[in-house]
């Protein structure tokens, strides 16, 4: 049936989303799911919303999200604030609504792998820039003509970040354009950008509930800039879905950025988690980079990682494997819980030996 698709569609290279196996007693560390689950309060505020209320129509600009981001942040208004489904809709909307100009758009070589999805759905011309030497992302390779910036900070699939100065020295050399930072896992022991939004016009911060908050089920992310980058984006959103934040949604988004205390104490618990799971790899001869991010990225020298990957999927492990140049022997593992570490240090033992 495919002599009915559109030119569009026939040209697209969709995206492909980490595996989520159906299987039973499975170690999943491949998608960078939060091992702990969202906070009580959040599924209090959800059980909340189960009711008649729910023939209505949610609030089309969910004020009450918007207030709660801005709350949380402190120094923004509300108008600063755009909320989508998930950072990747909050992204797609970007991409149309800022990043599409006749000079291309810059992202990295290694980066999110949706980027260069977004350029062949709304035919926006791009440039990968290579990672330096370390896998880290040198703000003075951008300073050539573009269209506008993207990167994550931390960047995925690497962990790597940027301190705030060089997000402000790449602002300072680019004020002709957008530079958006994803900061998907910012919270894991990044800077977020979002204190440089009111000294730079050009600044979009996209965050994410998915990772830090536990709510990757519940699909919310927004958007923090100047009021005109965000008038763009709410453009976009009313001329394609001017409800896209359901009631449950906005309820429970609401409810995560007020607990701060279990933001806090479930996000230290990753990072501990992280720092030994770090050392444990080290002590199997494993090169792992630098992450700021709920996941490490390794390798070992004497060992394939896609070899390495199907024996702990055999083991009931699952983590991620890209077949992609520069970093086709890398694997990208969630950081779990302290037991599930321990499991895939355990199963990697065997499998080294």
């Amino acid at each position: 049936m495919s002599r009915f698709w559109s030119t569009v569609v026939k040209g697209l290279t969709p995206y492909v989303p980490g595996e989520q196996p159906k299987l039973a007693n499975l170690v999943k560390l491949n998608t960078n799911e939060n091992p702990y689950g969202p906070s009580p309060k959040v599924l209090e505020a959800l059980r909340g919303q189960i009711d008649d209320g729910l023939r209505l129509y949610p609030d089309p600009n969910a004020d009450q999200l918007k207030a709660a981001v801005t709350r949380f942040y402190g120094d923004i208004e509300p108008r600063q604030v755009f909320v989508g489904n998930g950072s990747d809709e909050v992204l797609a909307h970007v991409f149309l609504a800022l990043l599409k100009h006749e000079r291309p758009l810059l992202f990295p070589d290694i980066t999110y792998s949706f980027y260069p999805v977004y350029c062949g759905l709304y035919d926006v011309a791009y440039e990968t820039v290579p990672l330096d030497a370390a896998f880290a992302v040198d703000v003075a390779d951008y300073a050539k003509p573009n269209g506008g910036i993207i990167f994550p900070n931390p960047n995925a699939p690497t962990g790597r970040a940027l301190p705030l100065a060089d997000i402000a020295r790449l602002l300072d050399a680019n004020r002709d354009s957008v530079v958006v930072i994803d900061e998907a896992y910012v919270d894991f022991g990044g800077e977020s950008a979002i204190a440089l939004v009111n000294r730079y016009p050009n600044l979009l911060v996209v965050q994410t509930l998915s990772k830090s908050r536990s709510l990757a089920g519940l699909r919310v992310g927004f958007a923090v800039g100047h009021h005109e980058l965000i008038e763009a984006l709410e453009r976009v959103k009313n001329s394609f879905n001017s409800y896209p934040l359901d009631r449950l949604a906005i309820a429970g988004a609401v409810a995560a950025l007020e607990d701060r205390e279990w933001f806090d104490r479930t996000r230290q618990a990753v990072i501990r988690s992280r720092t030994k799971l770090v050392a444990d790899l080290g002590a199997l001869g494993f090169d792992v980079l630098p992450s700021a991010a709920n996941f490490v990225f390794a390798r070992h020298p004497r060992h394939d990682a896609e070899k390495s990957a199907l024996a702990l999927r055999q083991r009931s492990i699952i983590v991620r494997h890209f077949r992609q140049p520069r970093i086709d022997q890398f694997l990208r593992i969630t950081v779990g819980t302290d037991e599930q570490c321990e499991a895939l240090v355990g199963a990697l033992k065997e499998i080294l030996a």
